[in-house]
């Protein structure tokens, strides 16, 4: 039990030590410029927390990065870096637009098979990176910026067709109305509209914003890929490639074919964000959605999380309300936005560093212990 207590007590510990330094040293480069960093950090917690509109935002831009975040981890917990989770994002939004304006099914069957379209996209181009891995001994980081270019450009291309362009704008139509998110459909039908004008808090939370569905399914997808990993013996095979795919395979274990499995589902939870996105969020697909980043923000969010899929929530919430309150600091006080931007890569770097130091803390035990025995 003490053993146990002990270890919650390190991965707690340790991650808000990172946050906290990561505060320290973006308020010392914020003085060292001319600025007051308690009256910008109050700036930044006021546009995080001062209205619940605000905090529905923060959720509503913390979900896909949570998909994201969790299709980094999963790969991280694997032995894989999955840094092609942005291309199978943008495939998964694609794949999801385009069944979305092609079908018109009732929307107890057209929602769900949008989201299934951007699955299995999402899941063909991981699982195109893993085969290039497993058969082929290529890199899945090369592949898999490699793969980004070229689902930026087919996402571009797809947008571009007269078929899914609107005319005069730079994106596809709004999606057929059964595919969009099942929020958005109610608070535009006439009960929706009915309720939300006379209650002004729902109108604030739900009418004023494009709150959705995603962050449930973020949540509950981090929670089913947690205990994938760590409660199933599928999990324990494929962290035990990750850990030692010479050892993996001795004992019988299919190194290429789960190789191939890791980086089709991280690329399918990658894809379920993009279609997420288009169904609820957006609407719709863009041109340039790439320059959003949602899939190198999973990135940081995974980082910040120390590969934990769990932890992906907190830490996408985070990234997200720092990214969505740093905003006001610009408009206030004209304070460089780029301040929020040094203080997530703060945080990211002390995570990295996270995993040194329980080994830097055992090292330590170890040596006081050897001197009391001297």
């Amino acid at each position: 039990m003490l053993k146990i207590k002990q270890t919650f007590n390190d991965k707690l510990a340790f991650p808000l030590l990172a946050v906290v330094v990561g505060f320290v040293v973006a308020a010392i480069i914020l003085a060292l410029t001319g600025y007051n960093p308690l009256e910008v950090y109050s700036i930044l917690f006021a546009g995080m927390f001062s209205k619940p509109r605000y905090l529905v935002i923060i959720i509503l831009k913390a979900a896909p990065i949570i998909l994201t975040g969790v299709s980094v981890a999963f790969a991280l917990k694997v032995g894989l870096f999955n840094i092609g989770a942005e291309g199978q994002f943008l495939t998964g939004s694609v794949f999801a637009t385009i069944f979305g304006l092609t079908f018109d099914f009732p929307a107890l069957i057209q929602f769900p098979l949008v989201l299934l379209a951007g699955v299995c996209g999402g899941a063909l181009y991981g699982a195109l990176a893993g085969y290039l891995k497993a058969k082929r001994g290529i890199n899945e980081v090369i592949t898999g910026i490699m793969l980004n270019w070229t689902d930026f450009y087919f996402s571009n291309w797809i947008t571009s067709l007269e078929k899914f362009r609107e005319a005069g704008t730079t994106s596809t139509y709004i999606l057929n109305k059964g595919g969009l998110d099942p929020i958005f459909n109610w608070k535009m039908s006439e009960s929706g509209r009915s309720i939300l004008a006379n209650n002004s808090f729902l109108n604030e939370i739900i009418g004023r914003t494009n709150i959705n569905v995603a962050i449930i399914f973020a949540v509950v997808v981090a929670i089913v890929i947690s205990y994938l990993l760590n409660h199933t013996t599928k999990g324990y095979e494929l962290r035990a490639v990750g850990l030692n795919a010479h050892a993996a395979k001795a004992s019988g274990i299919n190194v290429s074919q789960n190789t191939i499995l890791t980086l089709a589902i991280s690329g399918a939870i990658a894809g379920l964000a993009g279609a997420l996105l288009v169904s609820g969020d957006s609407q719709r697909l863009h041109e340039l959605m790439a320059l959003e980043n949602y899939g190198f923000n999973g990135l940081s969010v995974a980082l910040m999380a120390g590969g934990s899929p769990i932890g992906s929530i907190l830490s996408g919430l985070l990234f997200a309300g720092l990214s969505y309150g740093g905003s006001a600091i610009q408009l206030k006080i004209g304070a460089p936005s780029e301040i929020i931007d040094i203080l997530i890569g703060t945080i990211v770097f002390f995570m990295a560093l996270v995993t040194l130091l329980p080994l830097l803390k055992e090292k330590l035990k170890r040596k006081g212990t050897d001197e009391n025995v001297g």
